[in-house]
């Protein structure tokens, strides 16, 4: 670890268990995280697939925003702590029931996306759930604490640790941990007790596996790392296998298949811009983002499968005569398919999935083919609110 020491990097709570573990350690968003361990990242991989993979995602920016002075009307505490996080974002937030979280999108005044996130309406009136990226965590907090000023506070969970246990066989882990957790649906979350202690689960994650991610006390982060690990269907897993699940799963990955110039449209994220926001054009870049809905596009997100060595981000798109067209933003190998797949950015007329395309590997041009994203199927637990 000698390697690592001037680097100034921040250490998770877990830490020391993934040292203890083998974990081969690697600078990541500012932290010290393990991107493997010693069986490697395909065993991870298709362990995760397969049974339940434990990652320590402590790394990224778990928040709470909660109104200064509420009134104890739930419903109007909701609609007033709205108001203050919707200018900034394309998503109902208004329109939450209690215990639902959205994925959503930071936007700026042009339409760009300054991150995407996760924001959950809390059983408590006037508090909001907010997760952000690592990598853009205080940025995103200092523009939020700006603009809600002193009408509410952000409240960074900095001093505890997330966990995310993913995979089909994760809801019977959980099962046997915290029972009452497995009532959780897609996308829904809540607050329950572990040992005496105070965590928030919610049911989702980044790997297109049903599964849930655990906010937890620093103090009882190893204690609840060793529980889940105690059962024989749990595995650790890395920043690696985390990366080439979420490709499976067609996941864009911030500062790689989003930026501040790329749009929700343009990333095939439409799903984001909510119905009511739309209708209202009420949200940052609205009329970019509008007429990019309508159909003035340039370019747009697609999934490629490819042949032969895997394009990495970076790697020209060319077209069937050999024009470049665009540009790979993601790409690897998919241990789920034995192929090499990728995420790129190419023009409207050529998304047509079934479009042949190819990519410039090594200065060497490779068949690819245009398809549906995700590469592997979404396996989440769905159940009404």
């Amino acid at each position: 670890m000698a390697e690592l020491s001037t680097e100034d990097l921040k250490q998770t709570p877990l830490y020391e268990r993934h040292v203890s573990a083998g974990g081969r350690i690697v600078p990541f968003g500012g932290y010290a995280l393990p991107v493997q361990y010693p069986t490697g990242i395909m065993t991870e991989h298709k362990w995760t697939r397969d049974h339940a993979g434990l990652f320590d995602v402590s790394h990224m920016g778990p928040s709470f925003l909660t109104l200064s002075a509420p009134t104890g009307d739930t419903a109007a505490d909701h609609a007033a702590i709205s108001a203050l996080i919707e200018p900034l974002v394309c998503g109902d937030i208004a329109g939450l029931k209690q215990g639902q979280l959205r994925y959503t999108l930071l936007l700026n005044d042009k339409g760009g996306t300054v991150d995407d996130l996760m924001i959950g309406r809390a059983a408590q009136g006037g508090t909001l759930y907010v997760i952000v990226n690592a990598g853009t965590k205080d940025g995103d907090f200092d523009l939020i604490a700006k603009t809600v000023g002193d009408k509410a506070m952000l409240h960074r969970a900095d001093d505890r640790a997330l966990l995310a246990l993913q995979g089909p066989e994760a809801v019977n882990v959980m099962a046997a941990l915290l029972p009452e957790a497995t009532d959780l649906g897609f996308m829904q979350f809540g607050d329950f007790d572990w040992n005496g202690v105070s965590v928030t689960i919610s049911r989702c994650g980044y790997t297109g596996e049903d599964g849930f991610e655990i906010l937890a006390p620093a103090t009882s982060a190893s204690a609840l790392w060793d529980a889940l690990l105690a059962d024989p269907r749990v595995k650790p897993i890395g920043l690696g296998a985390r990366d080439s699940l979420r490709l499976e799963a067609g996941l864009p990955l911030y500062g790689h298949d989003l930026d501040e110039t790329i749009s929700p449209i343009e990333a095939d994220l439409g799903f984001a811009v909510s119905k009511r926001r739309r209708e209202a054009a009420d949200f940052p870049g609205a009329e970019r983002i509008l007429a990019e809905r309508d159909g003035q596009l340039t370019r747009k997100r697609v999934g490629l499968l490819v042949e032969g060595a895997p394009a990495r981000e970076g790697a020209e798109i060319l077209d069937a005569s050999g024009a470049v067209v665009g540009v790979v933003t993601s790409g690897g190998f998919a241990p789920s398919l034995g192929k090499a797949i990728a995420l790129g950015f190419v023009p409207p007329a050529l998304t047509t999935p079934g479009t042949k395309l190819q990519v410039s590997v090594r200065g060497r041009a490779q068949p690819a083919e245009v398809v549906q994203t995700p590469f592997v199927p979404h396996r989440y637990f769905r159940k009404a609110i």
